[in-house]
């Protein structure tokens, strides 16, 4: 509706009929599209922001850890700080969390435990979206025999236990570096990428504008990357953001069970002061914490981005 008011009407009738039929014209309405809608929303959302903030200074920790601390977490002093208890008191310092059994600064674990973490979880999460997506992707477009050879490959590796399938894969390594986690995880955790995406797809390429790109000759990757694609993303984001703090938990798990990253890890830490669980308990507490709070901030975050790009949950 234009923005008229009654003074105007009357003003432009008693001016008689050539000027009442001047009336202001409306002006158009600016229409929001799917992801402004979303930003709109999660600008809103206080778990969006607590979540936001989370992230950005556990990122902030992961690239630049000598901000934080400057002490060596591999270096330690068994005469000096064996199982030394913490001085919470004395916050930032390496004594601030104590030290482990073998005189290492717990504070400097937890910090550079963090790099490790995270790296796993974003390395993972980038690349069984890349793989579950293209995999989803062509099956939900090319249908027929690919979707049916496709959806049964994914279904193989659906049943296979993730984690009992990747401690498999890890245990047939020596040198577990960051790398190789994070191939044994994207290996087996593409699926549930491949299944929301093929959905998404199916749902999409009926739409009228895919139809008239083909009619108009468009070839098949320009119709899959630039028609489909952009309009299949929503889903696909709020389930790789979910998953990407179930990553960082499957990384710390198989640490723990000995089949992780061979070097700092949140895992590694709690797996070490499970065994001095009894007389220094502060060794797996606080590893154990940040890893909650990380996991737990990942998770909030996907839930807010859900929140916003289903319309049924406004």
């Amino acid at each position: 509706m234009p923005d008229v008011t009654k003074t105007d009407i009357k003003n432009a009738v008693a001016s008689g009929p050539q000027a009442a039929l001047q009336l202001p014209e409306p002006k158009p309405e600016k229409t929001r599209s799917l992801w402004g809608d979303a930003w709109r929303d999660l600008r809103r959302s206080w778990i969006f922001i607590v979540s936001s903030v989370l992230i950005v200074i556990l990122l902030l920790i992961t690239f630049f850890p000598g901000w934080f601390t400057g002490v060596d977490p591999t270096s330690g002093d068994l005469a000096k700080h064996f199982l030394q208890k913490p001085r919470l008191g004395n916050i930032g310092s390496p004594d601030w969390l104590g030290y482990d059994q073998q005189g290492r600064s717990v504070f400097a674990r937890v910090i550079y435990g963090t790099r490790a973490s995270i790296a796993v979880g974003f390395g993972t999460t980038i690349a069984v979206t890349v793989v579950g997506g293209l995999v989803g992707m062509i099956a939900g477009y090319f249908g027929g025999i690919v979707d049916s050879v496709l959806s049964r490959l994914t279904d193989v590796f659906f049943g296979i236990p993730f984690l009992l399938g990747t401690m498999v894969v890890l245990n047939s390594f020596q040198d577990r570096t960051t790398w190789v986690v994070i191939g044994a995880l994207s290996f087996f955790g593409w699926t549930q990428i491949a299944r929301v995406m093929r959905g998404a797809v199916i749902t999409t390429k009926q739409a009228d504008y895919v139809h008239a790109a083909q009619a108009l000759g468009a070839s098949t990757p320009r119709i899959m990357f630039r028609h489909i694609l952009p309009n299949t993303l929503a889903p696909v984001i709020v389930v790789a953001t979910i998953s990407l703090g179930i990553y960082i938990s499957a990384e710390a798990t198989l640490s723990y069970l000995g089949l992780g990253l061979n070097g700092v890890s949140w895992g590694n830490d709690i797996s070490d002061g499970g065994n001095q669980i009894r007389v220094a308990q502060w060794i797996m507490l606080y590893p154990s914490i940040m890893l909650i709070i990380t996991v737990l901030a990942f998770i909030m975050l996907g839930e807010a981005v859900r929140n916003a790009l289903d319309p049924k949950m406004r």
